[in-house]
């Protein structure tokens, strides 16, 4: 583990000095690649307005904070001993996280680590994958089960009641399949309905409507997202990591996200299964999951910068 500084409330809140970071190109002197602690496990990674990132644990449940300038970093807070897989991070500096197979989510400050409120999505098999925050609720898929969990945000940004998750289940063109099934989470370019990618062997993205859960495949035109997980929406450019390929697929959408045609393919030598993707300035970061390996408390991992195209 590294050093445990905190960082000041003022640097994780989306002040004005931080917005404007968050759209010029990272100094060449930051680091493309970043070391995480041993044994960690990453799989979800999150970057707000300010320069740092940050990762939940497979293994643990812990979330890692990194300096992006630096590479610095340490255990912001420590995890209940289940996954958190994916994490998003709003403009009020929480981070809202996906608690993999124990069917939760809980809702952490990314200053303090504090646990601010803790959520039971299923008591069943369930894996609470990844996250997408609207700004009227925070979006969770479940890759066991066809459903979206859903935390309704109110006046200010207020988190829900334990009563008050909605559970959406997903109809139309969606066909759960063996194995994992839905995964990364994303919002259309119109803002007006989710995608999510099915994360099986025909490898569909779906257009989901998030007032009735009726899903509609996205037109891809030849293109399939057999191992789809963590998206990233910019404009109407949609990347999507394809983990065991060590590849990030790049789209460009209709404004509706009901097509899109692929545009490129992101390779690098550094990507050992990466899952997810986030962006700072011109660069774009991805954990390596190193599902290829049998994982060891001495098991190392990285996280990786490649530049956008």
């Amino acid at each position: 583990m590294r050093l445990g500084a905190a960082v000041p409330a003022a640097l994780v809140a989306g002040s004005a000095l931080g917005a404007a970071a968050a759209h010029a190109a990272p100094a060449r002197s930051f680091p493309t690649t970043i070391a995480l602690p041993d044994g960690f496990q990453p799989e979800g990674i999150t970057i707000g307005s300010t320069p740092y990132a940050y990762f939940g644990s497979l293994a643990t449940g812990d979330v890692y904070r990194a300096s992006l300038a630096t590479g610095e970093g340490a255990v912001i807070s420590k995890g209940p001993g289940t996954a958190t897989v994916g994490l998003r991070i709003d403009h009020r500096g929480r981070l809202f996280l996906a608690g993999g197979g124990a069917g939760d989510a809980r809702v952490v400050d990314a200053c303090s680590g504090k646990i601010l409120a803790s959520y039971a999505f299923a008591t069943g098999t369930a894996f609470v994958n990844d996250v997408v925050l609207t700004p009227d609720a925070a979006w969770f898929t479940d890759s066991y089960n066809a459903v979206l969990y859903a935390l309704p945000l109110g006046p200010g940004g207020a988190l829900p009641g334990p009563g008050q998750v909605v559970r959406l289940p997903l109809t139309g063109d969606w066909h759960q399949r063996p194995d994992f099934n839905a995964n990364g989470i994303t919002r259309t370019p119109d803002h007006r309905a989710l995608l999510v990618v099915q994360a099986t062997s025909a490898g569909l993205l779906h257009r989901v409507d998030p007032g009735t859960g009726r899903t509609r495949v996205v037109d891809l035109g030849r293109a399939t997202l057999p191992n789809g997980d963590g998206m990233l929406l910019l404009g109407r450019t949609l990347y999507v990591v394809q983990q065991q390929q060590n590849a990030i697929d790049v789209f460009e959408l209709d404004e509706a996200g009901t097509s899109g045609r692929r545009t490129t393919r992101i390779t690098d030598p550094r990507f050992q299964i990466p899952t997810t993707v986030a962006v700072h300035g011109r660069r774009l970061y991805l954990p390596n999951a190193r599902f290829d390996v049998e994982p060891q408390p001495t098991t190392t991992y990285t996280a990786v910068a490649v530049d956008r195209p």
